[in-house]
């Protein structure tokens, strides 16, 4: 089945006899046994609910998993991924990270035992001169957040398999439809899903998704333990938003493309980062494990006067945190997704105070390159 096809009907389970053509919110918080040790198959929500139940079917089915979890947010996905490891465990992760991941390691995770590394996980020498007795696992964003690099995924699993470690990849960036980790050696895939899977900046959720049972049962024990399970009426949203994925997705793309080359054009614009732009320099890399470059553009302007004249006067995209949603988001790293970072540490990965994210949407491209014009112009007035 093509992945379109997936995306709309990846779980044909029917979950009632009325030939609902929606899944049915089952907005239950438990459900009744029809005798003693009997189950229909659903006992508590917090286990399982019918409704989530065809989410993670789907979600598993995009990534070529064979199971998958929906948290409450991207970040209780994350805090429940570090319950796999136990006090002393040194963990290796991209630094150019999503601010609210580094926030986790170094503050929650750290203060339960936990040691980090942060390295540019696109350069796999420098990765592996990290590795020491006690490392259980490489956490690789590909692309990264905000700055765009790009990690050669079976190059990293193949030395994550030389070291028996586990290979987690946050995919939120690219989606299944234009990357899929599980295909390269990954062991877990991570996924805010409040972004592109949801698609329509109106749902928080996250995602496991697992290449293996070992790993489905220890990470399904601490997620019913912990209980930072979707609800019902989120699930159904983002099973509704699933379905248009593949057509946003290159739809999105195709405006990234055209509104990247236009920055490049830009002379108070002084670099673009766009993994789909043939000078970046992964290109080649990610041409090999991808099928496309996804819709996010970091860039810097030539002052902080600039990205402040961008930010204050854009009209059709709007300044906010988030991503991946229908309509085109603005945000200001050093401010916002990146705030808690060192200054010294954001600033030495390029996350300054000239940098700005573009989260393209599905606007006309014509118009999200007029609204980028004008606000420019009005800051030379």
């Amino acid at each position: 089945m093509e992945f379109d096809t997936l995306c709309i009907h990846g779980n044909d389970t029917r979950y009632d006899s009325t030939g609902a053509i929606s899944v049915p919110i089952f907005q239950s918080a438990t459900f009744a046994h029809p005798g003693v040790g009997l189950s229909t198959g659903y006992d508590y929500s917090r286990l399982q609910n019918p409704t989530r139940e065809h989410l993670e079917k789907t979600i598993a089915k995009l990534e070529n998993g064979i199971d998958a979890m929906a948290f409450s947010t991207g970040m209780a996905a994350i805090a429940v991924l570090m319950e796999l490891f136990c006090p002393g465990s040194h963990i290796i992760a991209s630094d150019d990270l999503y601010g609210g991941s580094h926030r986790l390691f170094s503050h929650i995770s750290a203060k339960n035992g936990l040691s980090f590394d942060f390295v540019d996980t696109s350069d796999i020498s420098k990765t592996a001169e990290l590795i020491k007795p006690e490392t259980k696992a490489i956490f690789v964003e590909t692309p990264t957040n905000p700055m765009m690099q790009v990690t050669d995924l079976a190059a990293v699993s193949e030395l994550c398999k030389q070291h028996g470690l586990l290979l987690i990849v946050d995919n939120t960036f690219l989606t299944p439809y234009f990357q899929k980790p599980l295909n390269f050696g990954a062991d877990i895939v991570v996924h805010s899903g409040t972004k592109y899977l949801g698609g329509h900046n109106d749902t928080l959720a996250g995602f496991l998704v697992v290449s293996d049972e070992a790993l489905s049962e220890k990470l399904r024990f601490i997620y019913k333990t912990t209980g930072a399970c979707l609800s019902p009426f989120d699930s159904w949203l983002m099973i509704r938003g699933i379905k248009t994925l593949a057509v946003r997705m290159e739809r999105q793309q195709e405006n990234a493309v055209k509104i990247a080359q236009w920055l490049r054009t830009q002379k108070k614009i002084r670099s673009v980062h766009y993994v789909g732009l043939p000078a970046h320099p992964h290109y080649e890399v990610s041409m090999k494990q991808t099928t496309g470059f996804g819709a996010m553009i970091s860039f810097e302007t030539d002052s902080e006067r600039t990205a402040l004249d961008i930010l204050e006067h854009v009209k059709v995209i709007q300044y906010a945190e988030s991503l991946g949603g229908v309509e085109s988001l603005i945000t200001y790293p050093m401010l916002q997704t990146h705030a808690d970072i060192p200054k010294q540490e954001r600033e030495a990965k390029g996350i300054n105070e000239r940098l700005l994210r573009l989260s393209v949407g599905l606007e006309a491209a014509s118009d999200l390159i007029a609204d980028l014009e004008q606000a420019l112009e009005a800051g030379r007035t």
